[in-house]
């Protein structure tokens, strides 16, 4: 946790100029002089100034300018991170009061981010592949097989930032990252050693101090008095507990959310879709039209079918079953937010008026895909949909509810997977406009970040798994990792970077830009 936060530091520092945290400087280009490498980059003294010629790790006004401003336009979901927001100096173009959970998220998922239109592509590629380690490393499920691949990658890793980084880069603090490895083989997941929640639960017992001379009474005397205070309510009869906020604009999700994906459920689909087939004979072998009359009709079919059902003896229809195919009330209570499994759902017209973004959903459904518009055999296959959820239902079904979600979908031209994994969006794009709904239960929490090389466009970044780490061997991963992860491809090829340094040639591609001028 603290090499992360560290090596963090040393990144941003170096990339921004940072007072204390910079590790360029006069001492480092003297040091390159010394073993003889990078002479170009030397210190040229002046009457009054020295100047310092741009490294590949240096960054222009302009530049510092368009990360800064990347990590200000931020929106990330509640519960992710701090506001990142109110980490960021646009004046000064740094990163200001950064906690060891800010720099845990910034080289996860959002540094890469930052700095895709900034840099060499190299030095940018050297970057992006630490944080790829990063990510790997505090998976929440942990791969015992990959540990010696991904060891030897970070090996790597580090001998790119050599090329690219000044030899005042790589403290004790980077050297350690090679040991990480290692550490999760002997003591299992990160997740189990690391000190984010107590650091958290340190602020909860700040809060308590009313008298600044005695925080250690405070401390105890709050804590104390809440302990007592809950263990009461726990024998009396409607009343909250302490420190749990009740909001009369939120719903919550019921136990039976989803039941409609149920196995009672799954035969009569089977039914249908051969009642269909034997009622059109003739469209028997046409897929497509076959799953578009299915949508259309299987729900009044399903009623009738139910019913006929029900006027026989030991008709085995479950109660939720009979009250799924009576259908719901037609007067649908709408939430602006919806609490599922823990995770909270805002409408786009609530995250417009905050500073978390919770609208963002994935799906992966298995759907009809077609090669062109003349293709009348499709094919059956998983298919992943990223979307903003608009409206949230809460269908009411007399003895359960089930919250479902009206999303604006993206359509799949403005879909696009770039060559590092990371998934881009144009949310301009809508598609699937007959389709809209879906049920609350299915959808995974993503959230979008501008990218900052094609304007218009947005990074797909996930929420982290928050069940429990699993440590595993060869068998199969109990979690299935879905498209809108853009670590899922590992880390870029080794030979990606050999063919870019070799395109290069040796010259220096940032000729024109400003130098550093050091009083």
């Amino acid at each position: 946790m603290h090499i992360e936060k560290n090596v963090c530091d040393s990144i941003i520092g170096t990339l921004l100029e940072i007072p204390g945290k910079n590790k360029d400087g006069i001492a480092a280009r003297l040091d390159l002089l010394n073993m003889g490498v990078k002479t170009d980059l030397q210190p040229k003294y002046g009457e009054r100034r020295t100047r310092l010629p741009l490294g590949p790790w240096n960054l222009s006004r302009a530049e510092k300018r368009e990360v800064c401003n990347s990590f200000y336009g931020m929106k990330v979901p509640e519960g992710y991170s701090s506001n990142i927001k109110n980490l960021v100096s646009l004046q000064d173009s740094r990163l200001l009061g950064l906690k060891s959970h800010d720099c845990h998220t910034l080289m996860q998922q959002l540094l890469p981010v930052a700095i895709r239109s900034v840099l060499e592509k190299p030095a940018r590629y050297a970057i992006t592949r630490l944080c790829f380690f990063f990510n790997a490393i505090c998976a929440k499920t942990v791969d015992v097989s990959k540990l010696d691949k991904l060891e030897e990658d970070v090996v790597v890793t580090l001998c790119l930032l050599e090329k690219y980084f000044p030899p005042s880069f790589f403290d004790i603090m980077v050297h350690l990252v090679v040991h990480l490895v290692r550490e999760v083989r002997l003591c299992g997941p990160v997740y189990f050693r690391w000190m984010y929640p107590f650091e958290r639960y340190m602020k909860v017992l700040k809060g308590y101090v009313q008298n600044r001379t005695r925080p250690e009474g405070c401390i105890a005397e709050r804590y104390i008095a809440e302990e007592a205070v809950e263990f009461c309510t726990q024998h009396l009869s409607d009343v909250s507990t302490v420190g749990v906020p009740s909001s009369q604009k939120m719903g919550v999700s019921k136990p039976l959310s989803g039941c409609t994906n149920t196995e009672e459920v799954l035969p009569y689909i089977e039914q249908h879709m051969i009642h269909i087939k034997t009622a059109y004979p003739k469209f028997r072998k046409r897929t497509k039209w076959l799953q578009d009359k299915h949508n259309s009709t299987f729900i009044q079919w399903l009623r009738f079918k139910v019913q006929s059902e029900l006027e026989e003896d030991n008709h085995g229809v479950s109660e939720n079953l009979r009250w799924l195919a009576a259908g719901p009330n037609m007067a649908v209570p709408l939430y602006r937010s919806y609490l599922i499994k823990g995770i909270k759902f805002n409408i786009k017209a609530q995250d417009d008026v905050r500073t978390t973004q919770n609208s963002g959903v994935y799906l992966l459904a298995q759907t009809m895909q077609v090669a062109s518009a003349k293709d009348k055999n499709p094919i059956l296959s998983n298919m992943g949909f990223y979307g903003v959820i608009q409206e949230i239902w809460d269908l009411d079904y007399q003895k359960f509810t089930i919250p479902v979600f009206r999303c604006d979908w993206i359509d799949s031209s403005g879909l696009v997977v770039d060559e590092l994994g990371f998934t881009l969006v144009d949310l301009s794009k809508i598609g699937h406009r007959n389709d809209q709904f879906v049920l609350a239960s299915q959808v995974k929490q993503i959230f979008f970040v501008d990218d900052p090389m094609h304007r218009g466009w947005s990074v797909v970044l996930s929420m982290p798994n928050r069940e429990y780490n699993d440590v595993i061997g060869d068998e199969v991963l109990g979690d299935v990792i879905i498209e809108c992860e853009p670590f899922t491809r590992g880390m870029p090829n080794v030979d990606t970077f050999d063919e870019l340094v070799g395109e290069l040639g040796g010259q220096n591609i940032r000729d024109g830009c400003e130098d550093i001028w050091i009083e």
